[in-house]
């Protein structure tokens, strides 16, 4: 086959996300003062949609 792009692959499994996810809500809880928790609970909510 003459330079066919080749086939993306998958960077994270579900197990990363899963893995991402529980990092992040340990990180939360340490930054829970801090203005930025709540950019890190919406990253922990959008890693449980793509886990799920």
């Amino acid at each position: 086959m003459p330079n066919e792009p080749q086939r993306s692959r998958a960077v994270f499994s579900t197990e990363d996300f899963a893995l991402m996810k529980e990092a992040v809500a340990e990180h939360v809880k340490r930054v829970a003062d801090d203005p930025r928790s709540i950019k890190f609970a919406h990253l922990y909510h959008r890693l449980g949609r793509i886990a799920s």
